[in-house]
């Protein structure tokens, strides 16, 4: 499956942010989807995840009750929407994927994910 992320811009802190991650491929509804970040300096980390069918969602500590990730099968289409957004949450945004056979994952580790997408910038400014 190949991944393109888009939707990335200059936001102000406390604004808000859509996300948008297209994927090719048939079997779109059959991977689990996972969205994460790397700041200048600083070490790639997990966002969010979401499985196959969209009934569970895992956020990382820094953005929960702030971003919500979704998806649209329809569409093969994962987001991220990002409210409330902070100088921290400027980085690099990347969507990942992997297929989700049994569900039974730990969702943010990034070596579970086979395939990336090239990222999108956010920047967000005070």
């Amino acid at each position: 499956v190949q991944l393109q992320a888009s939707g990335g811009g200059l936001v102000q802190a406390g604004g808000s942010l859509r996300l948008s991650c297209a994927a090719s491929g048939r079997t779109f509804s059959s991977y689990a989807l996972g969205w994460f970040r790397q700041a200048p300096g600083k070490e790639r980390e997990f966002v969010a995840a979401i499985n196959w069918s969209g009934d569970r969602t895992f956020y990382a500590d820094s953005v929960k009750g702030r971003f919500t990730i979704s998806r649209d099968n329809a569409k093969n289409t994962v987001y991220l929407q990002m409210n409330s957004l902070k100088a921290e949450d400027a980085a690099v945004y990347y969507c990942a994927a992997f297929l989700d056979y049994s569900g039974s994952y730990y969702y943010a580790l990034q070596s579970q994910y086979d395939y990336w997408g090239q990222g999108t910038l956010v920047t967000v400014s005070s």
